[in-house]
């Protein structure tokens, strides 16, 4: 019988990878237990620079290089020539109105950087380091030529020892970024010819799609000068070998002649209580300058690294130490590593050569994947670490496991990964290719980026998979096999897909692309979501942030004016009229501006938390859902749950309910059920929370327009079953469904008490508006601490319940939002401040 292989195992065929680092003969070394972390020699110096940066407009290289520099300004390093210009007072705030287009005109020009340091110290040898340059430069140190680079994502890097000086002056031509005009690749949604980003490797998503149409430019990621000892060690790499503690330790050795000399390895916890081990191994490279090591450890009572609502998300750092025994400075690198295997198990009906294996095994545990995409987070290329914090923060609230970092996007950053590995979110990185590009980038440049950010980010237990890129319709080519193939040579530890959707994944927007109605969203299933969803407008306090004083009081919206222009394609693809028809399910668009968000905020719900649950109740069959998105790139209306200030939609809470690991869910075929019969199937979800033999119950109500409840039904469940098991179905009357709207709520109750709840909306179409005109109830709100508690002080629920703090919504954070209160009810949620906040409901005025 012929053996039926997978995508997976024939792509890997075809990529022809030589051995991945920990296949080679491993040294055994023996880790032995220190009562305390020693102290380790001095590390080389490193000098990052990163003060002093002057940014001027063009001018011949004579004059820059001679210190013509009278009409520079601050620069921002790392950041972008924008930050830079608005923080002189050259530039408008791009993110207001229409100043975008402004600010565009200054990412076609030359841009001219300096700074001075003095000597960093050390012996030498000197490597200047630029981490990222967006997107073309010319370096120079103290007026010497040393080159040119192609490429954002890592790089140049310049052996600067015979250059440097006890004070040094440093120059940087940034070129504009790329322009070459062409036929708009694969979409319509472009709104001019620049297809530049086609013709190097850059995030493409502020080339004029989706929100932003301001190219980046300048020096984003740090500058360092960089010495070293003796013998460098070069991108140590450690990885778990199986769950039981073992690890391989794989480590590049270079030096500028023959050597001997001992690397000593200090393995601690990071972030648990746990024992501290040792090893030292001589190491020696003949007659040569360099060879790869590779070591072989097992760490006794192993913490593994977990996702999200799986475990905890563990890490150990590493610090090696290595000492050439002919004296010298010693080399030192210290970084963080998780004990984790990510394995892809075929689906259940066995390997398909059309389908990549798609049920993710982690730690032999396998898994349905809950998830989201993660949007390239600002177009002026401020990549704070403060600013990840807020965004991953609430991607760890919604039950998030897994972001994908797509095409359309970058290599994330080490304070992104960092976060993710503390965080426990898995991460789909993706390279940066979009719509076939790989077949017009330039090869050496794409090889470059995989290379260099293969290597930065390969010991970072959060990454799970490598990606060749976004929605390409044929991601094949010698591009995608160099992808495939270092995924391998250089790592060997995770799958590598192709592109995304492909090899049985699959993206759909029916609701907002094809016009079709919401109900396309509950039925639709797929083997594994790469995307799907619907866009909203952002929160009412952010669309005031960007548009401008003078036409915050105007609506409907002018055609041309700063609310059309802040929409999914500038409004360029009827992209209000788009929003109208979402937002006319429950309103009237033209009412008010206020309300038309959150009339589109309800619609993107419905797209997407049905979407979510009914592939959870598939599982194994649907092995994963990652909906569109997470975050934005630009302050606009979109397909984001949290928008670009940082303040939560609607959705955001409706998806972390959707995700919880343990919840009961209702599946509905249809949001339009007026005088219908209803079977509504009922499913335990039950993610490890339940032990095998308890018992639980799943509450079912149904309320209707007066907020009466008209049936309530209790389903048994267990513990027995991880993962979803059916439970049984509610049905509901033709008569008792002759409301509008309907309510049902679902809660999981233990031991009598309900620990989870969430409910769903139905028949809100007709008449208009009829669930803004609900009966009203009254709630309260107190605080204590970090606690905040609203009861519900009246004779009817309150539908929609949430706290905010108005003026801070970017900043704000409560444990839960939009409740379902029961009459009497009391509910205490955790927040992040107490200071002025304010409770509200659909029935209950804020």
């Amino acid at each position: 019988m012929t053996e039926i292989l997978s995508l997976d195992e024939i792509e890997a065929a075809k990529f022809k990878a030589g051995p991945c680092p920990l296949e080679s003969s491993a040294i055994p070394v023996n880790l032995q237990r220190l009562s305390a972390i020693p102290t380790s020699p001095a590390a080389p110096p490193i000098l990052i620079l990163r003060d002093g940066w002057q940014l001027a407009d063009g001018g011949e290289e004579a004059q820059r290089l001679k210190g013509g520099w009278s009409d520079a300004v601050p620069a921002v390093v790392p950041g972008s020539v924008h930050t830079a210009l608005e923080a002189a007072g050259r530039l408008p705030d791009q993110t207001v109105g229409l100043n975008q287009k402004i600010a565009k005109e200054e990412s076609f020009k030359t841009w001219w950087h300096r700074t001075s340091f003095a000597h960093p110290g050390g012996e030498g040898p000197f490597h200047l380091i630029f981490e990222g340059v967006a997107v073309h430069c010319t370096v120079w140190l103290n007026g010497h030529r040393l080159g040119e680079h192609e490429g954002m994502f890592g790089g140049p890097s310049f052996d600067v020892t015979a250059f440097i000086q006890e004070e040094n002056n440093l120059v940087v031509k940034v070129d504009p970024a790329p322009y070459k005009e062409g036929p708009k690749p694969m979409h319509d949604f472009f709104i001019d010819r620049n297809v530049g980003w086609t013709q190097t490797a850059v995030f493409n998503n502020v080339y004029g799609w989706h929100y932003s149409d301001c190219p980046a430019v300048g020096i984003w990621r740090d500058v360092r000068i960089e010495s070293s000892g003796k013998v460098r060690m070069v991108e140590p790499f450690v990885a778990a070998t199986d769950t039981e503690g073992g690890a391989g330790l794989a480590v590049d050795l270079v030096g500028d002649q023959p050597w001997k000399g001992s690397l000593k390895a200090v393995i601690s916890p990071e972030n648990f209580d746990g024992e501290t081990y040792t090893f030292t191994r001589e190491l020696n490279s003949g007659t040569e300058t360099s060879m790869a090591a590779l070591l072989a450890f097992t760490l006794p009572d192993p913490k593994l690294w977990w996702p999200l609502d799986m475990g905890d998300p563990n890490l150990y750092r590493m610090e090696l130490v290595f000492e050439a025994e002919n004296g010298g400075p010693a080399d030192v690198k210290s970084f963080t590593f998780g004990l984790r295997t990510i394995e892809m198990a075929p689906l259940p009906g066995g390997p398909k050569p059309e389908f990549y294996n798609w049920t993710f095994v982690v730690n032999g545990k396998p898994v349905f994947v809950k998830g989201s995409g993660w949007c390239t987070m600002d177009p002026l290329m401020d990549f704070s670490r403060e600013r990840y914090d807020r965004f991953l923060t609430l991607a760890r609230d919604e039950h998030c496991q897994m972001l994908r970092a797509w095409g359309s996007g970058m290599p994330e950053t080490d304070d992104f990964y960092d976060l993710c590995d503390r965080y426990g979110i898995m991460v789909m990185q993706e390279w940066p290719t979009a719509w076939n590009s790989h077949k017009f980038q330039p090869y050496d440049v794409l090889e470059e980026t995989v290379r260099l950010n293969t290597l930065r980010l390969r010991n970072r237990p959060s990454l799970v998979m490598w990606g060749g890129g976004n929605e390409s319709s044929d991601p094949t080519g010698p591009a995608i096999d160099m992808m495939g193939r270092l995924s391998v040579e250089l790592d060997g530890t995770r799958p590598f897909h192709s592109g995304e959707p492909y090899g049985g994944s699959k993206h759909a927007y029916p609701a907002y692309w094809e016009r079709k109605h919401p109900d396309r969203h509950l039925t639709d299933e797929a083997i594994f979501w790469g995307e799907f969803g619907l866009a909203s407008i952002p929160n009412y306090e952010s669309v005031l942030r960007y548009l401008p004083e003078e036409e915050q009081g105007i609506w409907p919206p002018a055609e041309d004016g700063t609310y059309a222009y802040h929409s999914q394609v500038f409004n360029k693809l009827d992209c209000l009229d788009r929003l109208r028809q979402m937002a006319a399910y429950f309103v009237d668009p033209d009412e008010s501006m206020e309300r038309f968000g959150v009339a589109t905020q309800l619609a993107q719900v419905i797209c997407v938390r049905h979407t979510l649950e009914r592939s959870r109740s598939r599982w194994p069959e649907s092995t994963g859902a990652l909906l569109y998105k997470l975050n934005d790139n630009f302050p606009a209306g979109s397909w984001a749950t949290v928008d670009w200030y940082g303040a939560a939609k609607i959705a955001h809470y409706f998806v972390q309910d959707a995700f919880a690991p343990l919840t009961g869910i209702v599946l509905f075929d249809s949001v339009k059920n007026l005088g219908e019969e209803l079977n509504l199937p009922v499913y335990l979800i039950n993610e490890g929370v339940l032990d095998p033999d308890e018992s639980c119950q799943v509450r079912i109500r149904a309320v209707n327009q007066d907020l009466k409840e008209i049936k309530s039904e209790d389903f048994s469940g267990s513990g027995a079953t991880e993962g979803p098991s059916k439970v049984g179905e509610f049905s509901l009357t033709c008569e008792q469904t002759r409301s509008a709207p309907l309510f049902v709520i679902s809660d999981v109750l233990r031991n009598g008490v309900s620990v989870h709840r969430s409910f769903y909306f139905v028949n809100y179409e007709e008449p208009q508006g009829c669930i803004f005109e609900l009966p009203h109830t009254t709630l309260e709100l107190s605080c204590d601490g970090d606690r905040a508690t609203i009861v519900n002080t009246g004779s009817l629920p309150a539908v929609g319940v949430q706290i905010e703090r108005p003026g801070y919504a970017d900043t704000f954070r409560v444990s839960d939002g939009y409740l379902w209160m029961n009459a009497g009810e009391r509910v205490s949620l955790t927040v992040n401040e107490t200071d002025g906040l304010t409770v509200s409901a659909l029935n209950v005025d804020g």
